[in-house]
């Protein structure tokens, strides 16, 4: 220790303030230098995780695309499905009232104005027509095919005058 002292005797306050600050410079250049070794490691390490991130989400985001897609198109075919079953219980329940004579003789008569013999029908037309005429079904047109009344009818309906 006493060979310190000489040593730090002999020299002057200036020099050892200076070999001070040099000493301090050093150690805190050092210091700045870990640090920075140690930010760049950090930033590399943040930078491969943003990079992996990154990777996964484009890796991603077509089968997620393709997952909401399909999950669409399944929920349509769900309602399709419900609809075409709806229908065809309306459909059943139309076919099983057609299997009733009645309902089907009621349509007949309402849609294509059938007649039973012996009864009148009239078909009522626009208000500035002429009246139609009762048409009697029975003996008049029996006696002929049902294609000649059709010709028949459609020759009465070409003649313009009559």
């Amino acid at each position: 220790m006493a060979g310190n002292r000489d040593r730090f005797s002999t020299f002057s306050t200036a020099t050892r303030l200076k070999q001070l600050g040099e000493r301090t410079a050093a150690h805190v250049y050092r210091s700045q230098s870990r640090r920075q070794v140690r930010r760049s490691r950090l930033t590399g390490r943040a930078a491969l995780l943003v990079l992996v991130l990154c990777t996964l989400v484009v890796a991603l985001a077509y089968p997620m695309r393709q997952y909401v897609s399909q999950r669409t198109e399944i929920a349509k075919q769900q309602r399709d499905a419900a609809s075409a079953r709806d229908r065809l219980e309306r459909l059943r329940d139309e076919k099983a009232r057609w299997q009733d004579d009645a309902y089907a003789e009621q349509q007949a008569r309402k849609h294509l104005h059938f007649l039973r013999p012996g009864e009148i029908g009239y078909i009522m037309g626009d208000a500035g027509s002429r009246p139609p005429e009762p048409h009697r079904t029975g003996q008049a047109g029996s006696d002929r095919p049902w294609y000649s009344n059709v010709w028949d009818g459609v020759d009465k309906a070409d003649r313009p005058g009559d």
